[in-house]
Order: structure tokens, then C-alpha cells, then sequence
């Protein structure tokens, strides 16, 4: 889910840009996205992604399953559009025809800035009002039907 209408609830198609992003994420790694979880670090699948892009080893997100089948330029492509497609505003986000050029073509692509929500459910909080645990309240009800006698 797009960040800004995470926190916001802002939808534009840069939204689908971002959510494309992820899917291509997902598809790379053979891992979903809700749910998951390192052991060395307490990073998402964006997070997991972006930490072995910046160290230089982006090939070790590729799932094993097909890591000797696929071509490592077009994987290492696909991971860096991918990256530019969950950047945190949605104006550096590329639009989803440029995003099908790139994947047709070989154009020059943009180093990704740090990309949004890192950090997995638990350890990491939303600034928001919606985010914040906050105090709640009950609301009872008392129904009373009428019969005839």
C-alpha cells in the first residue's frame, strides 16, 4: 500500500505505481511482502530489498528457485525499477507507461533515493493519528422489541 494513502488516504496512479513496485519486489524474491520477515534485522521486504541494493548484493534477493534460470542484468534491472517504483513521494515515482518502457528497453535509470516504510509492522509506527494507539470507548445499545399480548 502506497504511503501516502497509508497515512493519508491520498490515492493518485502513482499509487498502482507503487503497489507495482512491490508485486515486482515480490516476484523477484518468491516472498510476500505482508508477512515478511528476516532474522537478521527487523527490515520488510522494501527494507530487506533497499539494504542489499546499497551493500551491492541485490542478487541475493533473487529467489533460489529460479536464480540459475534467469538472466542477472535483467533481474538487477528489474530490482532497481522496482526500487524506483516504492519511492516514499509519489513525484520521484516513474509513471506506469515509463515504467513499461524501461522494462522494454534498455534506458538509463535514476539511482533510487531511500525508499518508505522500511521497517516491519512491529517496530515501526506511523506519524499519524490513525497510527497512535489511542484510548477507546464502548458505544452499548439496548433494543427492545414490542409484541402484542
Amino acid at each position: 500500500m502506497a504511503p501516502e494513502y497509508a497515512i493519508d488516504g491520498l490515492f493518485s496512479v502513482k499509487s498502482d505505481v507503487f503497489s507495482f513496485g512491490i508485486l515486482l519486489l515480490e516476484i523477484i524474491s518468491g516472498k510476500k511482502s505482508k508477512g515478511f520477515y528476516h532474522l537478521n534485522h527487523s527490515l520488510n521486504l522494501i527494507g530487506h530489498a533497499w539494504r542489499l541494493w546499497k551493500e551491492g548484493n541485490a542478487l541475493q534477493l533473487i529467489d533460489s528457485s529460479v536464480q540459475e534460470s534467469c538472466t542477472q542484468s535483467e533481474v538487477l534491472r528489474c530490482i532497481h525499477i522496482s526500487l524506483l517504483c516504492v519511492q516514499q513521494h509519489p513525484e520521484d515515482r516513474p509513471s506506469m507507461s515509463s515504467v513499461v518502457l524501461i522494462l522494454g528497453s534498455e534506458i538509463a535509470l535514476t539511482q533510487p533515493k531511500e525508499p518508505s516504510f522500511l521497517f516491519d509492522n512491529q517496530s515501526f509506527e506511523i506519524d499519524s493519528p490513525f497510527g497512535k494507539p489511542e484510548s477507546s470507548s464502548t458505544n452499548q445499545l439496548s433494543l427492545t422489541v414490542l409484541e402484542p399480548r
